[in-house]
């Protein structure tokens, strides 16, 4: 009897704490669900063009630095659109995004790693002194960065960077409000945010929340334990 008290209070602590890692971990951890998109302010698509250079092709993803033209139209050309993005809630807002209009003459622009992008339109790497347009979102902590959900090279051959057959984020209507504040200072809004109204970081307080259901857990194990052992 008393063995198999044992058992069932060690697969109660073992469910337990494996709930309270579940929870202390998941909140720390933002999901992949976009891609590689969560580093990229996806409330604003811009279109880019320029020439490509330094090209670092492989996994996780794929860079190159792109020298922006300073004669972009002031909003995307009209541009064949690759079957993932065609749905109007998609090809509308890249069709309306405007032309990037930062500090930057050159961007290092970040694409899926060859097998997604082999798939998508493009199965080599792009070459020095080639010519791209991309459209996509500028990095949040970094707004030398861009993020493409579609780029164009060769005559115009399109290229999808979204995992699945949507965007990753609705993004806002244009003209984007706010358009003349820095990338950085809507990453400090962002970050303010997403604090209490106390100043406490949600992943403080679910990990807290986390630490205090483990703790309690082992304490009520340990006293079922005590009192197995005395009856």
């Amino acid at each position: 009897m008393r063995s198999t008290t044992r058992t069932r209070l060690g697969r109660l602590a073992a469910a337990s704490l494996a709930v309270a890692v579940t929870l202390i971990v998941a909140p720390a951890t933002p999901a992949q669900a976009h891609h590689g998109f969560d580093d990229f302010d996806t409330d604003r698509l811009y279109y880019i063009s320029g020439t490509v250079s330094e090209v670092r092709w492989g996994d996780p993803h794929s860079f190159f630095n792109l020298t922006l033209e300073s004669d972009r139209p002031a909003d995307t050309p009209e541009l064949a659109l690759p079957e993932q993005l065609q749905a109007p809630e998609d090809s509308g807002p890249i069709n309306d995004a405007p032309s990037y209009s930062g500090s930057h003459d050159e961007l290092e622009v970040v694409i899926a790693p060859p097998a997604y992008t082999g798939r998508w339109g493009l199965d080599r790497p792009l070459a020095d002194g080639e010519r791209v347009e991309a459209v996509g979102y500028i990095g949040r902590s970094h707004d030398d960065e861009f993020r493409p959900v579609v780029f164009w090279y060769g005559n115009g051959q399109p290229v999808n960077q979204v995992l699945g057959s949507e965007l990753p984020a609705r993004p806002l209507p244009v003209p984007y409000p706010d358009s003349d504040a820095s990338t950085a200072d809507r990453n400090q809004d962002a970050t303010a945010a997403g604090e209490n109204s106390d100043g406490t970081s949600p992943i403080l307080v679910w990990g807290t929340a986390g630490i205090v259901l483990l703790l309690g857990v082992v304490g009520g194990t340990l006293y079922l334990r005590s009192r197995s052992r005395r009856a």
